[in-house]
This record gives C-alpha cells, sequence and structure tokens, in this order.
C-alpha cells in the first residue's frame, strides 16, 4: 500500500483544511495541540477536537496506531494524531505521561526553544543537556509509547536522548544545517547519529528552515533531500510540513513568547516581519505532495523510494511505537 502522511501541522484547522488535506490524498497528520499549555489547557484542546471529530466525521478521526492510517486509506478519510510541541502539560508530575497517552498524544517534544524541566531548547546559549527528570519521562514515554521529537531541542539534549532512549525518535520537523544554517536545522553528525538509531526526520517546508526562505525552489529542495538521505539513508526520511495554514500572525506570537515572556520575541522571524512567513509557491498547502512527487522523481529518487519519504517510512515508523 501507499500512504501519503504529514508528520507536523498546525493550521487553522476548519473543514476547509480538512478538504484540502482529503484532496492532497492525506491518510495520516501530526497536529500540534499544545505549545505552552498546562495539563488543564491540554485537556480543553482534546474538548475541541472532539468537537472537530464529530462535526467533520466523513473527512477525519482520531488516530491511535498504525492500524488506523490502513482504516484511513480504506475509508477515504484522515487519521489525525495528537502531538505536544512542548512538555508543558506534563509538569513536574511523571504520572501525567501515562494519562497524556490516554488522551491520544503520541508524540512529545521535550523542550520548545527554551529550557525546560526536562532538556535544552535549541535558542538557549548552554546547553546542559537531558535532567533528572528528562531521563525519567524518557523511560516512561517508551513504556507507554508516546514518541520522543527533538525537533526544537539543542544538540546536546538530542543526543543525550538519543542514547537514553530505548526507543527510535524522531525529530518531525527540520531541515540538515548544511543547507540552511537556521538555528531549528540540524547538524550533519546529528542526523547520522538519529538515523544510525532508527530515528525519523521529517523534512520541513516552514520557510524559516528553507534556504531563501520564501523564494526556496522545489529544484533545490529536492537536491537537500538527495543530500539528507546520503547521511541518513532514505528510509530515515519523511515530510513534516510544519504547514500552519490559515493561522492568524497572533498565533506565532503565542508560539514565540507563550506565557514566559512580558516582552516581544521573534524568533525565526524579524522586528521588521514578525508574522508567518509566505509558504512557497509550490507549497501553498498540502497539495503540495504532488510537487514535491515530481521534484523528487526528477532528481533522481526512484518510486519505491518517493512513497517512502512521502509516506511509508512514516508509516513503519508508527508501527514501532
Amino acid at each position: 500500500m501507499k500512504f501519503k502522511i504529514d508528520n507536523l501541522q498546525y493550521c487553522n484547522w476548519t473543514r476547509k483544511v480538512f478538504e484540502i488535506n482529503r484532496e492532497a490524498k492525506l491518510d495520516a497528520v501530526h497536529v500540534t495541540i499544545v505549545y505552552h499549555e498546562d495539563y488543564d489547557e491540554f485537556l480543553d484542546e482534546v474538548k475541541k477536537w472532539q468537537k472537530l471529530f464529530d462535526e467533520n466525521s466523513d473527512l477525519i478521526f482520531h488516530g491511535s496506531n498504525y492500524k488506523d492510517i490502513e482504516k484511513a486509506q480504506l475509508e477515504k478519510k484522515t487519521a489525525i494524531f495528537f502531538g505536544f510541541q512542548n512538555c508543558s502539560p506534563i509538569e513536574d508530575d511523571i504520572r501525567l505521561v501515562e494519562k497524556i497517552h490516554n488522551l491520544g498524544c503520541r508524540f512529545m517534544q521535550l523542550t520548545y526553544n527554551n529550557q525546560s524541566l526536562l532538556a535544552t531548547g535549541c535558542y538557549e546559549k548552554n546547553d546542559s543537556g537531558v535532567t533528572n527528570f528528562g531521563r525519567e519521562v524518557i523511560k516512561e514515554m517508551n513504556r507507554v509509547g508516546i514518541v520522543i521529537d527533538m525537533s526544537h531541542s539543542a544538540e546536546k539534549s538530542t543526543l543525550d536522548e538519543i542514547d537514553i532512549s530505548e526507543k527510535p525518535i524522531a525529530i518531525t520537523h527540520a531541515n540538515p544545517s548544511f543547507w540552511h544554517a537556521a538555528k531549528r536545522n540540524k547538524s550533519k553528525d546529528l542526523l547520522k547519529a538519529l538515523s544510525d538509531n532508527g530515528g525519523m526526520l521529517g523534512l520541513s517546508l516552514y520557510p524559516h528552515h528553507l534556504k531563501d526562505n520564501t523564494n526556496c525552489s522545489l529544484e533545490s529542495f529536492c537536491e537537500m533531500v538527495a543530500r539528507t538521505s546520503e547521511v541518513m539513508g532514505v528510509k530515515n526520511l519523511g515530510i513534516g510540513s510544519d504547514l500552519c495554514l490559515n493561522q492568524p500572525d497572533e498565533i506565532v506570537e503565542w508560539m514565540r513568547n507563550g506565557t514566559w515572556s512580558k516582552g516581544k520575541n521573534y524568533g525565526e522571524g524579524s522586528k521588521n516581519k514578525p508574522g508567518f512567513p509566505v509558504q512557497p509557491d509550490w507549497f501553498q498547502d498540502a497539495r503540495g505532495f504532488f510537487n514535491l512527487e515530481t521534484g523528487l522523481k526528477k532528481v533522481g529518487f526512484s518510486e519505491i523510494e518517493i512513497d517512502g519519504i512521502l509516506g511509508n517510512n512514516w508509516y513503519n515508523f508508527y508501527k514501532i511505537i
């Protein structure tokens, strides 16, 4: 079977967005439902999604494991998998790890740019690595079946985590720094360690992660995928678009600042360009998967390899969660 999976989206969720994902033939999407929320606020997000599932049951349903990806394809729907871009919902209580799993969380980042109780984020000056609490949480995430996601974490913390975890981890949305040296992109050494331990990289289509930003060409992106496959192997690559379709600019301000700052942190943006960046014209929304298929073929990937990058590799990864 050929699956199409986008393993990171944070859209302004409406029926129209779900329809677009179906037009793109996406069988599964990993959606961010937490940035800075605590446990009670996470419960509120779950209720919002329950309403979306009820109102759009002909298009989406809540996914739990890889079998739901198969079900989604058979029913011509999209399975939605919950993920956190921060560890804030578990607060300082390890018992909450099992509770968030029971409520549907399948991916959780240990940090979101800043230092957390678990590890160091990529925007910190000093990377002290995974903390004692972080080590315990990793064990518990392995036990219950939540994937450790280190997309926004610093390098030493990520390498620590790869070493500590008994299961493969993911970087759901980032690109290699040898192509574009953004703070959020990852070094060749880190990517090699990730793949050597069975981990997955979700290649990002977010403009700040792209060489030439909004003006990045499809050819340049696909050539980068080819170079990255030489480092990691093609079976460890997928798509994690980081698509923020139809989100208002105040949302990116919330993402960058949360409740931890009274000032303005522009993150990967700037004072002159504080809002969401414009997507490249070849990836305006999930229907850009069709362009990716064409571009990957042009740079020499086989049909089986393209199927892997666009979904089957993530499907195989979900089977080991």
